[in-house]
């Protein structure tokens, strides 16, 4: 197996904050490059940053981003208030961009997108969050990468001690252990989705769509490994 050089999107946010966090400590993980609007303020020994600020184009970046055997894209916003066509966007047009140009550069690439449970794959569906992230995944399957993966993680519990952790944890976080007994494929940790991030981009999934129980399951095989 190559050593994983990962390319992270969304750093500055709850999930990509957790998921740097711990391929940083991952001994198969060699390299971590992250495409942020603004500095993070991460620093370490693996750690690369680039500050760029239109990701709708990246071409002005492309010679920086060769080289990298995965990516986990972690950019993404909350659909709540939001009209669709701009939600549409965020979400479809400005992944779809990004993705296009590393698949171009790096085919070997193993992408994994961060998409939500109740995601819609036909497209037709009433929740309008759900249809876009659906035609997002859809489209993501086609690029030209060895592998593409859509996880779909449902509730996840942060990382104690990081600072992107969104407000609102703080007051629903005690919902965790109990939801976790009764739904445990709706509930998973930070650690547990970037420890089934690394395993895929290792070792692949014979799922392209990886659901709440998979992620589980993923992130126990890492442990194991």
């Amino acid at each position: 197996m190559k050593p994983l050089r990962v390319l992270v999107t969304g750093a500055t946010g709850m999930v990509g904050e957790g998921v740097v966090h711990e391929c940083l400590r991952h001994p198969d993980v060699e390299e971590v490059l992250i495409i942020n609007r603004k500095a993070s303020g991460m620093t370490d020994g693996k750690l690369t940053e680039i500050i760029h600020g239109d990701f709708y184009d990246i071409t002005p970046i492309e010679s920086q981003l060769r080289g990298y055997n995965a990516c986990f894209f972690c950019l993404g916003t909350s659909s709540v208030g939001m009209k669709e066509e701009d939600y549409y966007k965020v979400t479809y047009t400005l992944t779809l961009h990004v993705a296009e140009v590393l698949s171009r550069l790096n085919p070997e690439m193993t992408f994994c997108y961060i998409s939500g449970a109740g995601t819609d794959s036909t497209e037709k569906g009433r929740s309008m969050w759900a249809r876009v992230k659906g035609k997002t995944e859809n489209n993501l399957m086609k690029l030209p990468f060895r592998r593409a993966f859509a996880f779909r993680p449902g509730f996840i519990k942060p990382i104690p001690g990081l600072v992107r952790t969104n407000a609102y944890y703080k007051y629903i976080g005690w919902l965790f252990p109990i939801g976790r007994a009764l739904y445990p494929a709706g509930f998973c940790t930070l650690p547990e989705l970037a420890r089934a991030l690394i395993h895929v981009a290792k070792d692949g999934y014979e799922k392209s769509l990886v659901e709440g129980k998979d992620i589980i399951q993923l992130a126990e095989r890492e442990e194991q490994a």
